[in-house]
């Protein structure tokens, strides 16, 4: 097996990297949270201080972290990366960042001799404690085959959508969806309480219809708690659609969905509601309605 590098130990980065350990793969981690690092350290994982000497060690350098800023830091940057590389490495990017970006990093990198993959993914913290997480791939066919069984030890799906970039690109399509998808579950939701039905028994009445959907299954059970406690937060949907919009506008292409979806998340981190879940659109609404949608 090869060895790998892993950068980027949050909220889905570390039960992804456990998810590996488990199977066999021989880590390197690194992240600027030194709990996270300990716990997968007694995980049995090794560790090291930066991008490069984290490199130094693996044949595969997977990361996880929050934005391009960061993936171009990590990969770039001054004892990043591209300081540590051997030809024949192999970069995975699991972040969700911009597709131009994506396609900077690589194209740097490829002047060293490594091939990259973006894969971001969709599922959330559940999914990727579980090792259910749909992989969106881009990149070169026979890459991608080499490592498609590393994905797969931390993923449900992992489809190769194009070249590199594309996994990106799907990745914002996916939020674009799962964002108008969660707002329509809260209003819906929200319409029937209103009306004085119960919102659960409207939930359970047309989940196995045309309305039901996998953001129905996991979100509409949170407002009806007013569980909120974040699988994938707020902020992070926040900065997808941010990378959307961007793409988009570069595209001269319209998105007035998700451009209210968006102007909602934003009165809900105004209001505080920064690191919920991002089926806390539920609050929005109850907050507009003056209902609660709790059963």
């Amino acid at each position: 097996m090869k060895k790998i590098g892993f950068i980027g130990l949050g909220i889905m980065g570390r039960p992804m990297a456990k998810n590996l350990i488990d199977a066999g793969y021989e880590l390197v981690v690194s992240d600027l949270n030194e709990d996270a690092v300990s716990e997968l350290e007694e995980y049995g994982a090794a560790s090291a201080d930066t991008p490069k000497a984290i490199t130094e060690q693996s044949e595969v350098i997977i990361t996880m972290l929050p934005n391009s800023p960061h993936v171009k830091a990590v990969a770039l940057g001054e004892n990043g990366i591209i300081e540590g590389v051997s030809e024949g490495d192999v970069f995975i990017d699991m972040s969700s960042i911009s597709p131009l970006m994506s396609q900077e990093v690589g194209e740097a990198l490829l002047e060293k001799g490594v091939e990259s993959l973006d894969a971001p993914v969709s599922g959330g913290q559940e999914g990727a404690e579980a090792g259910t997480v749909a992989f969106m791939v881009g990149g070169k066919e026979e890459v991608f085959e080499a490592h498609k069984e590393i994905l797969e030890v931390m993923g449900g799906s992992v489809t190769l959508v194009g070249n590199l970039g594309a996994g990106q690109t799907t990745k914002l399509v996916n939020q674009v969806i799962v964002g108008i998808n969660i707002a329509a579950v809260a209003e819906g939701l929200s319409l029937g309480k209103k009306a004085g039905v119960d919102p659960e028994n409207i939930f359970n009445a047309i989940r196995g219809g045309l309305a039901g959907s996998q953001c129905m299954e996991d979100k509409a059970p949170r407002m009806l708690e007013g569980n909120y406690d974040p699988g994938f937060k707020m902020k992070l949907h926040v900065k997808d659609l941010t990378n959307a919009f961007e793409t988009s506008r570069d595209l001269h292409n319209y998105m007035p969905l998700a451009a209210q979806v968006m102007e909602m998340m934003q009165k809900l981190m105004a209001d505080g509601h920064t690191e919920v879940d991002h089926g806390g659109m539920g609050l929005f609404y109850e907050k507009l309605n003056n209902i609660s949608l709790k059963k």
